[in-house]
């Protein structure tokens, strides 16, 4: 399968047959364009703009945006309700993580995640291999506690999203608050927007990957 990095927390995934998924795709508000591309579906974590820009995706995919457990071409798809906040929901309401079954790899999207890693959501995840995390803080869980979903989840592959770079507007963290709790032989700067993965890739050990954003042209 491919993960391809399209910047903020959208992500486009495609498994070994062709069939593909985008991830929270978001508008040019938060301060660069989003590269167009074109998918079989798109999942929406919750309804805010940096997250729900269906229209930036083509092909007239099929939208997902929780409820009961999807099935796409052979790709098995589930969802879990969580918070965006540590409130319960009372701030900033409810929050769609996303499971991907795709060559036999466990990829989890967890959106805006804001509520407290607690042994109960963790379970509910489990089996993790690549797991997609926010690490900004502000409006999701921050550096410290990704981390701590980090060493509790135990994935072969992290790679984190949602954090402040040079073009974005949002009053988030950058990237390297996040990293620098880590190992530095375990965090790999790519210098790609997309990596290829197969069974053979999960080692049991735990990496940290920085993808580049895939920028048009």
């Amino acid at each position: 399968m491919k993960i391809e990095y399209l910047g903020h927390s959208c992500f486009k995934l495609t498994e070994s047959t062709g069939t593909s998924i985008v991830c929270d795709p978001y508008s040019d508000e938060i301060g660069y364009a989003m590269r167009k591309v074109s998918a079989d579906a798109v999942t929406v974590s919750h309804g805010h703009y940096d997250h729900n820009a269906v229209h930036n995706v083509d092909g007239a995919p099929l939208l997902i945006d929780g409820g009961q457990n999807n099935g796409l071409a052979g790709v098995e798809i589930s969802s879990i309700k969580s918070f965006h906040d540590t409130s319960r929901g009372k701030k900033r309401g409810e929050n769609t993580i996303f499971k991907f079954r795709m060559d036999g790899i466990d990829v989890c999207h967890l959106g805006d995640l804001g509520e407290q890693c607690s042994s109960d959501l963790i379970e509910t995840l489990l089996p993790v291999d690549v797991l997609l995390i926010p690490v900004g803080g502000t409006y999701t869980i921050d550096a410290e506690m990704a981390k701590e979903y980090v060493d509790r989840i135990m994935p072969d592959i992290v790679i984190p999203m949602h954090y402040r770079t040079r073009d974005c507007k949002l009053d988030i963290d950058r990237v390297d608050e996040f990293t620098g709790l880590f190992d530095g032989d375990s965090v790999e700067e790519s210098e790609k927007c997309g990596i290829e993965l197969s069974r053979k890739d999960l080692t049991g050990e735990t990496r940290i990957i920085v993808l580049k954003r895939c920028a048009n042209g």
